[in-house]
């Protein structure tokens, strides 16, 4: 399997991260008890046995308490935090009574939004800091300034975006001073436009993918660790219910279990196993609080799908032939 960028600011990293959206006990305002706190211990410890020592989260994620009950079980047992990689995402404002929902990169927010999650997540640092989604208003040097002074104060080792296209990523790197690290985009073997945007330049056929073309191969040539949400599809292809999905995603779902027997391994492996065959070195993030699921998903890593194999599922999913 081939080199993970990251790799290069966070040694050994593990080539999927644990997801912690799931954590804290849904989208609500209910305070966070002893068994969403022992639901974390456990998400970690399967992490953990599974190799991966990276774990992702967002301020916005249960609206805080993904991060709160994530720092209750670091508090239970601080010697787990020298042993894992910890990011977060801010600068994504649900409506309030100062505005609708929106996008804020001011350096105000992301100050206040690092010392919040730093509190909640009990820790004194974050490996990777991440702009969530791109904010129209942004001032790339006064995001300069405060993520210098953030690095300088040791509160966050390294900056990173997500959901954002090679031109906003140009734009935002000439005014750093440190590399961005990593793009956290939505890609999967549903969601393959980050493929099609390569397989239909020059056709008419692609004019209407959301996805700039380059962004993929910018982030390979300055080395910028991409990593997938979204990334098993909902359990799409790997158990969910099928009565109402297109035919194209039955016939998606057979083939990932006909190659899961092939392989000798799970669906959950084969789906991620196709993010893993891409040559960008792509990190796939695991949202999923299934112990099971975890583990069957940890077992890609040990999956290298055959050149057709891999354009088998793309066709499948894409639901007719390429071009």
């Amino acid at each position: 399997m081939l080199h993970t960028p990251l790799a290069k600011h966070l040694p050994h990293v593990s080539k999927l991260v644990f997801g912690c959206m799931g954590l804290g006990g849904g989208w609500n305002k209910d305070a966070i008890t002893d068994a969403h706190v022992k639901q974390t211990h456990e998400c970690i410890d399967n992490a953990i046995e599974g190799g991966i020592n990276f774990f992702d989260h967002a301020d916005i994620y249960t609206f805080g308490k993904a991060e709160q009950v994530f720092g209750k079980a670091l508090s239970e047992r601080p010697e787990l935090r020298e042993h894992m990689y910890i990011q977060s995402k801010c600068g994504i404002r649900f409506e309030d009574d100062l505005g609708p929902k929106r996008y804020d990169f001011s350096s105000k927010w992301i100050e206040q939004s690092v010392e919040a999650s730093l509190k909640r997540l009990n820790t004194d640092y974050l490996d990777v800091l991440m702009l969530h989604r791109p904010d129209p208003l942004m001032e790339v040097n006064e995001i300069a300034r405060i993520f210098s002074c953030l690095k300088e104060s040791g509160k966050v080792r390294n900056f990173a975006v997500s959901n954002m296209q090679q031109h906003q990523m140009n734009f935002l790197q000439h005014a750093l001073d440190m590399p961005i690290v990593a793009n956290q985009i939505e890609a999967s073997l549903q969601k393959h436009q980050f493929v099609d945007e390569g397989v239909y330049a020059g056709n008419s056929d692609g004019k209407d993918l959301n996805f700039t073309p380059g962004s993929i191969e910018y982030c390979r040539h300055f080395e910028i660790q991409i990593q997938s949400w979204g990334s098993l599809c909902q359990g799409l292809y790997s158990g969910s219910d099928l009565s109402n999905a297109s035919q194209a995603d039955i016939n998606t779902s057979l083939l990932v279990n006909k190659l899961a027997a092939l392989y000798d391994t799970s669906a959950e492996a084969i789906v991620i196993a196709w993010l893993l065959r891409h040559p960008a070195s792509i990190q796939p993030i695991i949202g999923t609080t299934n112990a099971k699921r975890i583990k069957a998903s940890c077992d890609a890593v040990n999956v290298q799908l055959t050149r057709e194999h891999w354009y088998a599922l793309y066709v499948s999913a894409k639901g007719h032939e390429l071009p």
